[in-house]
């Protein structure tokens, strides 16, 4: 990508510059990271493979640990790699490429939560109409929707960063390239540019927010009226999501809609939504669905029979 920029690579900081830290920090991220790529790659194989997940919210949740395998993949491989050199360089053309995914798997996460959101609400207070309103096609469309948002908006993000020009210094204090620490290196002012980034991101993110927010409070209201037994497994269900929901807005919300501030706090909160969240989503769905541990469990009992009949 060419622009007027003198700048042809940048120096991460990574997470800490304390060699001792350093190696304590690339084994317990790189187990956090086999973590992420095997416990969600689990719920995908047992959602694809089980003929009784086949209602629109495994068909949400089996996308949502995609993309939070392909989320924590453009950071994290490359976080743990920099902890054992000591020159945490990226190139220009690598970072924003970085810069990009970091915001289109992002955004379609952010996506995905919100339309299992609706998913829930339509399950809850519409159940008369629910299998004719969540459709395989209609969750189909909302699923290319996502992905098509999340292109748009990482696309958006990445023009505005990329055409900047960066004369110099190169050094980022965060452990990949994001567009607040970008606009803080680049050589004009780039007030301008920043409140455009602020508003697109909190356009997304707050919209989302509130979309999520409605539909709980009306699932909450509708429980009110049903039995006992079926308001537990409806509750149950909703806690999971609501969890995830809060561990991922929650710091991309602090970190993406107000303007650039202290970039080293940034750097320890985005662990939370590249890493943490992503490794934490396959225990909390899984812990808290019998339909997923039961699938799971009898998708290992034919692979076992399996290879003892071979």
């Amino acid at each position: 990508m060419q622009n007027a920029s003198s700048v042809k690579e940048f120096i991460l900081f990574g997470l800490s510059e304390n060699q001792r830290v350093q190696k304590i920090s690339f084994v317990m991220f790189l187990f956090f990271y086999v973590i992420i790529v095997a416990g969600n790659l689990l719920i995908v194989i047992t959602v694809t493979s089980s003929q009784h997940l086949n209602s629109p919210m495994y068909f949400f949740l089996s996308y949502l640990s995609f993309v939070d395998i392909c989320y924590s993949s453009v950071t994290a491989p490359k976080m743990i790699a920099d902890f054992l050199v000591e020159n945490k360089t990226i190139s220009f053309a690598g970072c924003i490429a970085q810069l990009f995914g970091v915001h289109f798997f992002g955004c379609t996460e952010i996506f995905i939560l919100t339309m299992m959101a609706y998913d829930r609400y339509t399950a809850i207070c519409r159940p008369l109409h629910y299998t004719t309103l969540m459709t395989r096609h209609v969750c189909s469309q909302m699923m290319i929707g996502s992905w098509v948002g999340g292109f748009v908006h990482s696309t958006v993000q990445t023009l505005l960063t990329s055409f900047l020009p960066f004369c110099g210094p190169n050094k980022i204090d965060h452990y990949f390239c994001d567009v607040h620490p970008l606009l803080q290196l680049a050589c004009i002012d780039t007030y301008t540019v920043g409140i455009i980034v602020v508003a697109n991101s909190g356009m997304i993110t707050l919209s989302c927010f509130l979309i999520l927010v409605i539909s709980y409070i009306m699932i909450l209201v509708s429980l009110r009226s049903q039995m006992s037994g079926g308001r537990h497994k409806a509750l149950s269900t909703c806690g999971s999501h609501i969890t995830v929901v809060i561990l991922f807005f929650g710091p991309c919300t602090f970190t993406y809609i107000r303007p650039t501030s202290d970039l080293s706090e940034d750097k320890r909160i985005a662990v939370f939504y590249t890493i943490i969240t992503p490794m934490l989503n396959p225990l909390i769905y899984t812990l808290r669905n019998e339909e997923v541990k039961s699938a799971m469990k009898k998708l290992w009992s034919r692979k076992v029979i399996s290879e003892k009949g071979e």
